[in-house]
């Protein structure tokens, strides 16, 4: 029996064509197939560099079956390259059952590093970037994307999601009523021509974006929660949210008093105030 081959995944521009490395364009031109998330966008990379390869067709659809064809390609000896539309297969991007099934089969596996556009992203927006939570694509259902956030009001570093231009004010809104009125950022057409970082309050840009049309994936990244030496006791925050009530103040805007007031978010006010419901 011959050898098995090796898998490359190999990361690819994320806009700028000019964005690959040497070595990813030497194993593109070296290897015997090519497994792509979209073979029609892809061969316009491989074009610009001249790059003649067998394409195969590898997305989401149809990942778990084609893992196995492409598993036996490698098993014959034949060596293969696995890229994504952009950036680094297996990030919110194919590539992870046929990674972990090459695991599985004792298949050599090389990851050639290049373009990520979280990590662009987070850089470019000058948000603390010592320590960052990456979550890829937040749920399109408005329940489950509140849900996700609301585990998140606390977390001390900044985060990071991909977001679609149709749902990006829907999910500004959804942060400011749950993470609060903090910093927050967008990053888009990241290394393209009209590359630009919209920063500024959450408030502020949900006013900003409501007033145009949004083209391309955004990268959304939230400043970290901030922690407060003092931040009250839940006692002293229903006290206040009672009195704020009593002067004729709604309930939904009494909690983003206190909370704004206290350095927490509203989330944690609304559970300090059922939790006291529940022991009265």
């Amino acid at each position: 029996m011959p050898d098995t081959g090796t898998l490359y995944v190999c990361a690819t521009p994320i806009g700028n064509l000019g964005d690959i490395t040497l070595r990813a364009l030497e194993t593109l031109k070296m290897v015997d197939f090519i497994a792509a998330e979209d073979t029609r966008h892809s061969k316009k990379l491989l074009d610009h560099y001249e790059i003649k390869a067998t394409l195969i067709s590898y997305h989401d659809h149809n990942e778990r079956t084609r893992s196995e064809e492409l598993i036996a390609r490698l098993k014959e000896g034949k060596n293969g390259a696995l890229i994504s539309d952009a950036g680094m297969p297996g990030i919110s991007d194919p590539g992870y059952v046929l990674i972990n099934r090459c695991r599985q089969e004792g298949i050599t596996i090389d990851v050639l590093p290049g373009a990520n556009a979280a990590l662009t992203a987070l850089v470019l927006s000058g948000m603390p970037a010592d320590n960052f939570l990456f979550l890829g694509f937040l749920p399109a259902a408005k329940g489950d994307r509140r849900k996700i956030l609301k585990e998140l009001t606390d977390i001390p570093y900044t985060i990071i999601f991909y977001e679609a231009p149709h749902r990006l004010v829907h999910t500004l809104e959804d942060i400011l009523e749950i993470l609060g009125d903090r910093m927050t950022a967008v990053a888009r057409e990241l290394t393209k021509i009209h590359q630009a970082v919209h920063r500024g309050t959450a408030s502020e840009l949900v006013q900003e974006f409501s007033s145009c049309h949004v083209k391309g994936e955004c990268c959304l990244l939230i400043a970290p929660a901030e922690k407060l030496t003092n931040p009250g006791e839940p006692a002293l925050w229903l006290k206040d949210l009672e009195e704020l009530e009593s002067q004729g103040m709604d309930s939904k805007q009494a909690m983003k008093t206190v909370a704004k007031k206290y350095g927490i978010s509203k989330s944690v006010i609304y559970r300090a105030r059922l939790n006291n419901h529940d022991t009265t």
